[in-house]
């Protein structure tokens, strides 16, 4: 809870900063690639986490591991290192991240699916969220072979299930009553 506090509040000043620059955009890349790629390799996570690994040790590998992110982002992880909180690096960029989208108005859906969205259906989903939320919305595809067919639309706190696996079950639960 308290590293979530510690992000909120790095990230926040991260955007502030970017602000200033007139660089959000170039700072909200480095940071989707920063909590993507620790939030995906485990044994960097670790070693971020691990106390018995020196800071200067964890700085050279998240500055190797990202190598061509912006000075403003190199910065960041310079005073993550002096304040020794390199550890929450990914939950900073995490929080980036959500806090840019709420400065774009820019919501982000996820849209679960068996097979792969095509490029003509995304746009279409794309349109009608737009129209629903007033808002710019960004598309995450998940494919989730489990679901059998048809979606599941995530956005904010509300969840659409329109997979096929949900209505077989809602139908198993319907003669499991009667």
């Amino acid at each position: 809870m308290a590293g979530t506090r510690a992000a909120i509040r790095y990230a926040k000043a991260v955007l502030s900063l970017a602000q200033e620059q007139k660089l959000e955009d170039t700072i909200n890349s480095d940071m989707k690639l920063i909590a993507s790629t620790i939030a995906d390799n485990a044994a960097l996570k670790l070693a971020l986490q691990n106390p018995v690994v020196r800071s200067s040790v964890k700085k050279s590998i998240v500055l190797e591991v990202f190598k061509n992110i912006s000075p403003l982002s190199v910065n960041l992880v310079d005073t993550l290192v002096d304040n020794k909180r390199i550890s929450v690096i990914g939950e900073v960029a995490s929080q980036y991240n959500v806090l840019y989208d709420q400065f774009k108005e820019t919501q982000v859906a996820t849209v679960t699916t068996a097979v792969e969205l095509s490029d003509d259906l995304r746009v279409k989903v794309l349109v009608k969220l737009k129209e629903l939320t007033g808002k710019e919305v960004e598309i995450n595809s998940v494919i989730d072979d489990s679901i059998l067919g048809g979606f599941v639309l995530r956005i904010g706190d509300i969840e659409y299930n329109a997979s096929i696996a949900n209505k077989l079950s809602k139908l198993k639960r319907e003669f499991t009553l009667n």
